[in-house]
């Protein structure tokens, strides 16, 4: 049986939500939608998406709030909607746990497309049940990752990872001290071939490493900057 894709389409717009509702239930998703960050946040509470369209700029609470709070419960993908002249939010967002942003005015086809990816690669993240012997474990001193059940461990704790801070993690992790320079990691985990914020890599790196060090300092020490070029990932040796 085929599984239900989700949407949430949340902007004070009316227009917006109602051409992207055309664009996406084209493709067979179920779309919901939201004119506030308040009914944003309580939707996204109540039922479990598969993925939330977001627009930064909403009254109520604006898609920043609405971000802050619906992380510390859950880590459903987020698709930040921003204004070009909201940069600095932009980034701000990414610190607090978009996976994605798509610049206004946008074309509606690259808003499908920017959904079918991140769906693509989330596919999976949330915690298998049971105790089930993984096929695919990337095994390090004080980290480990459960690739079958998307599952980081750090110094025997689990972290909790958006879709994009597990993808970037198991991209470095899985060819160890090898760099790769922000426009690679672009393109590789973001997909992005000729557009992207660099500091879309920058932020999610942070925010990797704040979750890793919060239960092991020394996992968080593998992930290297190397200064002029980009990130790799390191074998701490103790």
């Amino acid at each position: 049986m085929t599984e239900v894709i989700t949407i949430l389409v949340a902007d004070d717009e009316e227009r917006i939500r109602r051409l992207l509702k055309i664009y996406l239930e084209r493709e067979g998703y179920v779309v919901e939608e939201a004119g506030d960050g308040a009914e944003t946040l309580e939707k996204a509470l109540a039922k479990d998406y598969h993925c939330i369209l977001l627009d930064l700029m909403m009254p109520e609470k604006d898609g920043i709030e609405v971000t802050e709070e619906l992380r510390e419960k859950k880590m459903t993908p987020i698709i930040m909607l921003t204004a070009k002249g909201e940069e600095a939010n932009r980034v701000q967002g990414f610190e607090t746990g978009a996976d994605d942003y798509i610049v206004k005015p946008f074309s509606p086809r690259e808003v499908v497309l920017r959904v079918k990816a991140i769906l693509r690669r989330s596919a999976g993240t949330v915690p298998l049940a049971g105790s089930a012997v993984s096929k695919e474990l990337v095994v390090f001193p004080h980290l480990t990752i459960d690739h079958d059940a998307h599952r980081v461990t750090a110094d025997g704790k689990e972290v909790s990872l958006t879709p994009k801070e597990y993808e970037l993690l198991y991209f470095l992790a899985k060819s160890p001290d090898k760099v790769f320079d922000r426009e690679h990691l672009l393109k590789e985990v973001w997909h992005y071939d000729f557009f992207g914020d660099l500091r879309t890599v920058d932020t999610h790196v942070k925010r990797l490493r704040e979750k890793l060090n919060r239960v092991s300092e020394s996992a968080a020490k593998m992930i290297v900057t190397v200064w002029g070029v980009g990130y790799k990932f390191e074998v701490v040796n103790e």
